[in-house]
């Protein structure tokens, strides 16, 4: 038999409420975190609105926050939901063996000093060109070391290791939009193999800063519904433009069931299925006959050893992308067949936007809430069906509904997909 993973801890940092608790109230009063771009001036931007963090005092959380001067917001939220999650498990009061506590994180880069790097490029320029060795020059000069070391997408699992001693496997994966939810299957992975008793898995991003706006409006991913920001993500709707970037956190702790059941831990649920594939097409277009997203929903189906009328909820992928919703429909009608006309589908994207790294890890935890209360968060700003998107999408208000398995998707840049299925536990 096969080592069992359960979850024993969760924390969040999101732009609807900076613990698990205010962030699942939020969901289930469909309240909208997106707003203005406040981080820059946004003002000239084809799309000047996001989904931020709001009041989230960093300093309260760490002892030494001197320590963490030039960590990013991303490390900031990471360490933020790590502690809710940590002191949630109550782990470290439980004499557990340092080398086979773990961190597995699907964290992203941190924010580059836009105005800093746009001056060095601006000194460099001779000629209408920049002189290299005039910018490296420049670099050399200006910035700083430590700010620049901590930009690394490892450097997260890093520092979380350091704070919680977390001597065990120490990983990070930058899959885009699926990188927590890789994380989460991976780390499982690791448990169930006996490499690890507890792994703190999970992820943190913030891509709101000008290089990231920058990017995703090139990409023509960005909705620029300025008028109505609250309004703009809107997945499966027939006038979705696009998605709304978010920031934030989520963190799970995971651990061997007969190691949480001896230390009497609180269980808020199982990770029984994890499935992954590539699509193997395009660097930024998914597959058109969903055929990635298809292989690993069944495969996580497979993994939990269940059917597909046997999912109570799906916690879609949702990014409010003309193409990404319409395939994901289609790919979850393939995947579960007949039950796919009976099962709740919701994008929690359409509240806090999305968190691209760290979106997994936050629909991973409010799969788990949904499990554990009963209820079911909307999908909201459903206005105009879509002929392609034909689900029950759970429009605009939570629903209640008992369910004992949840289905939660990612599907990332790259063609990068997870499925995660979650079942409530009362063994």
């Amino acid at each position: 038999m096969r080592r069992r993973v359960v979850v024993t801890g969760i924390g969040c940092i999101t732009p609807i409420g900076n613990t698990v608790e205010k962030t699942w109230e939020s969901l289930c009063e469909a309240r909208s975190g997106i707003g203005t771009i406040t981080h820059f001036d946004a003002t000239k931007f084809p799309t000047r609105f996001a989904a931020e963090v709001k009041d989230f005092d960093f300093d309260q959380t760490v002892d030494d926050p001197e320590r963490f001067e030039h960590a990013g917001r991303n490390i900031r939220f990471a360490i933020g939901a790590a502690r809710q999650a940590v002191e949630d498990s109550g782990i470290l009061d439980s004499g557990i063996d340092p080398a086979m506590f773990g961190v597995y994180l699907g964290a992203g880069e941190g924010q580059q000093d836009f105005m800093l790097f746009m001056n060095m490029v601006a000194q460099a320029q001779t000629n209408g060109e920049v002189d290299l060795e005039k910018f490296t020059r420049r670099g050399l000069e200006l910035l700083h070391p430590q700010a620049e070391m901590e930009q690394e997408p490892n450097m997260a699992s890093g520092h979380l290791a350091g704070l919680f001693n977390a001597q065990g496997p120490n990983l990070n994966c930058l899959t885009a939009c699926a990188a927590s939810s890789q994380a989460i299957g991976e780390a499982t992975e690791l448990i169930r193999r006996g490499d690890a008793d507890i792994m703190l898995s999970g992820g943190a991003h913030s891509m709101i800063h000008p290089f990231g706006v920058t990017g995703f409006n090139l990409l023509t991913a960005l909705s620029t519904h300025n008028e109505e920001p609250q309004r703009a993500s809107r997945p499966f709707d027939k006038d979705r433009d696009g998605f709304v970037l978010g920031e934030g956190a989520g963190m799970l702790i995971l651990e061997e069931l007969e190691h949480a059941k001896a230390r009497n831990a609180t269980i808020h649920g199982e990770v029984a299925g994890y499935g992954s594939s590539a699509d193997a097409y395009r660097i930024t277009d998914i597959h058109p006959e969903g055929r990635g997203a298809l292989a690993c929903i069944t495969m996580a189906l497979k993994d939990a050893r269940l059917n597909p009328d046997d999912i109570g909820y799906v916690n879609a992928h949702g990014t409010s992308t003309v193409v990404n919703d319409r395939v994901e429909t289609m790919a979850i009608k393939q995947a579960l067949g007949e039950a796919a006309n009976r099962v709740p589908v919701s994008s929690i994207k359409s509240m806090m936007g999305h968190l691209i790294a760290a979106a997994g890890s936050v629909e991973a935890i409010a799969c788990l809430k949904a499990i554990q209360t009963g209820t079911l968060p909307p999908t909201i700003n459903y206005e105009t069906p879509d002929p392609d998107c034909d689900l029950d999408y759970v429009p605009n208000e939570a629903r209640e509904a008992v369910t004992r398995h949840a289905l939660s998707n990612s599907f990332g840049f790259g063609g990068q997909n997870i499925s995660l299925v979650f079942a409530g536990f009362d063994d």
